[in-house]
């Protein structure tokens, strides 16, 4: 009696495992979306990412068709009113490359921390320049990637304020020679500092020159409104000569006072002819909420630059580190 019900379970799996064996083996179907991918080098992270930001562009394009069908007739913040379009002018710009290293907020939660990619590539590197434009003393970023680092030096500079914020020491980082400020600089379009001149603009080509500086590592820009302009006569030179921008990374603060959604385009797609893409994107949240009447006008993004050979998209001797000598987060252990 035992025997029968031993006889079928034992078929039962027999079937079960033939089936399986089959249906492993069959080809004509590949789910590529579920596989793991063999290759974890950084090229081919940095190529996947570009592959997905690919498909984004076609999607900003239809989008902008469906609500257009122009540039020029998109409304950057559809009104409260029929027909109610769902969409914001940041809704065509998201942060769709992904960041190939650790994405991490550096700095003060709220106003003043920013999101910054790979951090960690910069940890030990021993000519490490980093820019900073516009602070108004908050300085929680800036003080936070001197802890974090080991060499980074950073070049910090103001229309207004006389130091960098608060958490900066200048007792501790001073002596190191690691920071550097200067008050009353303005990052502008073109150079236009001669008596008179109010606020002084400098060009970052003019102020790399006077620092000796070929190349730096990650530009942070905060000029209230001057990054348009300014962000135009920084990269178009670079797309016509066709070398790559002398940064690695760059992060901003966009703000949309009074602007069109063309010229907004326009001046995004000559940031991705230049190679920068966009890994993350924050709004400004602390000005929505004083400024409600307003809407959400600011927007922080972080951009990678993936053309040259910049410390973030390509491996060098000096990324070649254990992490337990280094923690990137709290400096050296």
């Amino acid at each position: 009696m035992l025997q029968r019900p031993s006889r079928y379970i034992a078929a039962v799996a027999i079937v079960v495992i033939v089936t399986f064996l089959y249906l492993s083996t069959r080809t004509g179907h590949t789910y590529k979306a579920n596989t793991i991918p063999s290759d974890p080098t950084l090229p081919s992270r940095i190529e996947r990412a570009e592959r997905t930001y690919r498909t984004v562009l076609q999607k900003r394009h239809d989008l902008i068709k469906k609500h257009g069908p122009s540039p020029s007739q998109i409304v950057m913040f559809p009104p409260d009113q029929d027909p109610w379009p769902a969409y914001t002018v940041w809704d065509y710009f998201p942060p769709a490359f992904n960041c190939p290293h650790e994405l991490e907020r550096i700095g003060n939660l709220g106003d003043g921390g920013k999101w910054t990619c790979g951090l960690s590539r910069v940890a030990q590197k021993q000519e490490c320049i980093i820019y900073s434009f516009g602070m108004d003393w908050e300085s929680s970023w800036e003080a936070a990637v001197l802890e974090s680092t080991k060499h980074c030096q950073v070049w910090g500079y103001d229309h207004s304020t006389r130091s960098f914020g608060r958490q900066v020491s200048h007792a501790l980082f001073n002596s190191q020679q690691r920071t550097h400020f200067a008050s009353g600089v303005q990052l502008g379009p073109e150079d236009k500092h001669a008596r008179g001149d109010d606020p002084k603009l400098y060009t970052l080509a003019h102020l790399m020159n006077a620092n000796g500086h070929e190349y730096v590592d990650i530009v942070k820009i905060d000029v209230e409104g001057y990054e348009f302009d300014t962000l135009r006569s920084m990269v178009q030179p670079y797309i016509e000569s066709g070398k790559p921008l002398p940064f690695g990374q760059l992060q901003v603060e966009l703000h949309m006072w009074g602007k069109k959604f063309a010229d907004f385009l326009s001046l995004w797609e000559m940031l991705e002819t230049a190679g920068l893409r966009p890994v993350m994107m924050e709004a400004n949240l602390v000005y929505v909420n004083y400024n409600r009447a307003s809407g959400a006008e600011l927007a922080e993004y972080t951009f990678l630059n993936i053309k040259g050979d910049n410390i973030f998209i390509k491996d060098g001797p000096e990324t070649d580190f254990s992490e337990d000598q280094f923690n990137p987060m709290f400096g050296r252990e």
